[in-house]
């Protein structure tokens, strides 16, 4: 009895153990990669395009089928009121008499086996197209997943600028109270008037609504990112902090280089463009005539196991060749090729636009990177002298040589440079993001 006790309690320490180590494992930060990769598993629109993939997949290989013979089958049957006669003349010393000849039932089964020889070249182009419209569902599913990294790390930026800003609103709401309790120790000793600490306690009041703002800010991030991932929108969220600043080696040409080389949405309109081509194509097949070779097999007889009847055999089969040519429909096939020639003009002046978007994107990209990048050097020299500034008024107002609004003009200061420093850091990777995706890579 004292061993199964024993077992018991070791079994469940054991869970305890393995509970703790598993929430442990989950309250870890997440990393950038950890987010990236957490986002594709669970995305729908990844999940969408991945799908859109093999639906295409299955479109091409049914495409191809059209080049195979086709095989169909058949099972008739056919009664008569009565069977069919004829009348035979009279013949020496035989009268003229009716002959039967059909049977009252008639059951057949049959087979045929079709290839087409020639369309008009319909089945080759529609497997082209097929062909196109798998490289194309490729192609977004690649687009797909370079919009969903690019998100996901704004949203993770995002956070970090949040949660930065938050420690800028304890920073500052500890330097306010600070100096609001040297104020009060001033005024209780007659040192400031009332008005003075008054206007401290405005300042401190204010520091504070600041600070619930700025943990708000947070939560309103996190539940942004979590969405992003498609985790629950309350699941607690903490990620690492690699809000840094590396200097760009970037250089325009090589990046609008990299945009025309890998840019999926180039690859894409280049595809609908070719697609367009194709159309053109097809519809110019009704001009042709189509030829099919084919083979018929028939079984029939009076009985349902079509075992022959007295007045035909029991099987037969022939092949032949089919020829049929629509010569006219009242200008159909026509107008269906100007439609797709003005589809092509349509496309290609598509794909100039999607170009010149994409150099605009490029661009932008790369000049919102070089102001964050000349800000953060702007920032930090801002964040020194302002809190050289601060430090400053502190002393003198200790030493009743300055006021309080002195000091709390310098700390609105200090306030502003910080949060304009982690704006323009936070700026600058998410350019860097924005400039990956507009060069269509991913690092």
């Amino acid at each position: 009895m004292q061993k199964k006790i024993t077992l018991v309690i070791l079994i469940i320490c054991l869970c305890v153990m393995t509970g703790a180590a598993t929430a442990q494992k989950q309250e870890r930060p997440l990393t950038l990669e950890q987010s990236i990769t957490l986002a594709l598993e669970r995305s729908p629109l990844f999940h969408s395009a991945q799908k859109e993939v093999t639906r295409t997949d299955f479109l091409k290989k049914g495409a191809r089928s059209d080049f195979f013979p086709k095989v169909t089958t058949g099972y008739n049957f056919t009664q008569l009121n009565e069977p069919s006669h004829q009348n035979a003349p009279a013949s020496g010393p035989v009268p003229s008499h009716s002959i039967i000849t059909s049977p009252l039932h008639t059951y057949i089964w049959n087979v045929t086996v079709e290839q087409p020889l020639f369309t008009g070249w319909s089945i080759t182009t529609n497997h082209q197209l097929a062909k196109l419209g798998f490289d194309i569902a490729k192609i977004q599913e690649i687009q797909a997943r370079h919009d969903l990294i690019r998100n996901v790390k704004i949203g993770y930026f995002e956070l970090l600028k949040t949660e930065k800003f938050l420690e800028v609103a304890i920073q500052t709401e500890k330097q306010v109270n600070d100096h609001y309790k040297v104020a009060q120790s001033f005024f209780e000793v007659g040192i400031i008037p009332k008005n003075d600490l008054l206007q401290s306690e405005v300042e401190l009041a204010q520091a504070k609504q600041n600070l619930i703002q700025a943990d708000n800010g947070v939560s309103i991030a996190k539940s942004t990112f979590n969405t992003i991932l498609r985790r629950d929108v309350n699941e607690p969220l903490e990620v690492v902090d690699i809000l840094t600043f590396t200097p760009s080696t970037e250089v325009f040409d090589d990046c609008m280089h990299k945009a025309y080389l890998n840019r999926p949405e180039l690859k894409e309109i280049a595809l609908k463009v070719e697609e367009a081509r194709k159309q053109i194509t097809l519809a110019k097949s009704p001009f042709y005539p189509s030829l099919s070779l084919q083979l018929y097999y028939e079984k029939q007889g009076d009985t349902p196991d079509v075992r022959g009847t007295q007045f035909r055999d029991e099987e037969s089969w022939n092949i032949f060749t089919s020829l049929d040519w629509t010569l006219w429909e009242w200008g159909k096939t026509y107008y269906s090729v100007k439609a797709s020639k003005i589809g092509l003009i349509q496309a290609e002046d598509a794909q100039v636009q999607v170009r010149d978007a994409v150099t605009l994107e490029v661009k932008n990209a790369f000049l919102k990177l070089q102001e964050s990048e000349k800000n953060i050097k702007v920032t930090e020299t801002a964040i020194d002298s302002a809190e050289e500034n601060f430090r400053l008024n502190e002393a003198r107002y200790k030493e009743q040589v300055a006021t309080t609004t002195d000091v709390m003009d310098a700390q609105t200061l200090l306030t502003q440079a910080q949060i304009n420093y982690y704006n323009a850091l936070s700026d600058y990777n998410i350019a860097r993001a924005q400039l990956e995706r507009a060069m269509g890579v991913e690092k």
